[in-house]
């Protein structure tokens, strides 16, 4: 399973990419807000973003309501780099610009999916990622993870592209909060994880592991002073 980070901060992305391990990077509105971003700053961060992952795919979302506007939007996010891949919102409007803008090339993540009938609609739309979401679900008392795999077997059960890597629908569990949330993507065989720097960060920490270390420079301490 691939991981992508979730955020439009760039240090947290310098971070990420710094390990070695990362695959993307998803952006949405509420992320760029929290980076104080500014309108008429917004495809400016995108390419920022997208020339520091060098190549890796990096979703930046239209806010357009509209079939017109999402078209519009689309071809000119993915013109800022070849890179950028469009995110919509599952809904009809999205569906009918998906249809569009994959004809024309432009990589769709379908996002806000919250069932297997919705993300079958997307990758049938010609989506290139879908992203249902897991921790919205935990939030309202229910079950993201099961979710999480009807969706992973809906898409499974089909062969979508082919031969042809590029037209693949890969499905990316988004909503990400815990490192549990992780591994259970990864143990149905959800295609990405994308994660927040702070859960990335809990992924890599295990109270075994620190226990281990601490060991280990306790007894190397022995040596040393021999």
């Amino acid at each position: 399973m691939k991981f992508f980070i979730d955020t439009a901060d760039i240090d947290e992305i310098k971070e990420a990419m710094s390990w070695g391990c990362l695959a993307g990077v998803t952006t949405n509105p509420s992320l760029y807000a929290r980076t104080g971003g500014k309108l008429a700053d917004f495809e400016g961060h995108m390419v920022k973003i997208a020339e520091i992952c060098k190549g890796l795919p990096v979703s930046a979302e239209s806010q357009s309501k509209t079939v017109e506007g999402m078209i519009e939007d689309g071809r000119r996010l993915s013109a800022l780099a070849p890179n950028i891949v469009v995110k919509l919102p599952i809904c009809a409007e999205s569906l009918a610009a998906t249809h569009i803008l994959a004809s024309e090339g432009v990589r769709i993540n379908m996002t806000l999916i919250f069932s297997a009938p919705q993300a079958l609609l997307a990758a049938n739309a010609g989506a290139r990622y879908v992203s249902p979401f897991v921790g919205r679900f935990d939030d309202i008392g229910e079950d993201g993870i099961s979710e999480l795999n009807n969706v992973v077997s809906a898409i499974g059960n089909y062969d979508w592209g082919g031969k042809n890597v590029d037209n693949q629908v890969e499905i990316i569990t988004a909503s990400v909060r815990t490192p549990n949330h992780v591994t259970q993507a990864a143990l149905m065989g959800a295609d990405i994880a994308t994660v927040p720097l702070s859960a990335l960060k809990k992924c890599l920490k295990h109270p075994l592991t620190d226990q281990g270390m601490a060991s280990f420079d306790a007894d190397w301490a022995k040596v040393v002073a021999q």
